[in-house]
């Protein structure tokens, strides 16, 4: 038995599409990697004026499950907090919270009160490639700080963190990192 040398040459790319390959009789045939899909949740906080906002995007492989996911500004570096009226505990200039994108992937949201740190999103499905955006206004409390207290550095959020859960499965949560992002990765896809 020969290899088919022709055949072997006509196909420069074949490693490239497949990953890895196995050359055998002259074709390709390729070994896949079988890894289990996630829905991966990147977070993203900017600061803006006059309103921050909060983004969520589904990077991931599937369709997240309903579930509720809450951001908790507790642990953040400078001790922020949402700044939602003009009377109470923010500095300033106030606004409140608002969906801007993705309203259909929300079936409650649970609005933060001024001084509050945490903000609770009740989710639908949540579709591969779907965002999630929100308005609102974030002040720190610290009286001497690196943008004045109205105003949010990602060194100032870095802390804050995100918590999903979904039914019948365990809560997973990480935190915001000093580029004011942070990136949740969920359970495996249901089959």
């Amino acid at each position: 038995m020969s290899i088919n040398r022709a055949a072997t040459r006509s196909r420069p790319n074949a490693q490239h599409r497949c990953g890895r390959s196995v050359w055998l009789l002259g074709g390709v045939i390729c070994a896949l990697s079988l890894t289990a899909a996630h829905a991966e949740l990147q977070l993203t906080f900017k600061e803006g004026a006059p309103k921050d906002l909060f983004s969520i995007t589904n990077v991931g492989h599937c369709v997240l499950g309903a579930g509720v996911m809450e951001i908790d500004l507790a642990g953040s570096a400078a001790g922020l907090i949402f700044d939602t009226t003009g009377r109470g505990a923010g500095v300033d200039v106030f606004q409140p919270f608002e969906v801007v994108r993705g309203a259909a992937y929300l079936s409650e949201t649970s609005l933060p009160r001024d001084g509050d740190t945490v903000v609770r999103l009740v989710l639908t499905e949540f579709a591969s490639g779907g965002e999630i955006a929100f308005t609102i206004d974030v002040d720190d409390t610290q009286p001497l700080s690196e943008l004045g207290q109205i105003r949010v550095s990602g060194a100032e959020i870095e802390g804050a963190s995100v918590r999903l859960t979904e039914a019948n499965k365990p809560m997973v949560q990480a935190a915001f990192t000093s580029s004011a992002t942070a990136v949740l990765r969920a359970p495996e896809c249901a089959p």
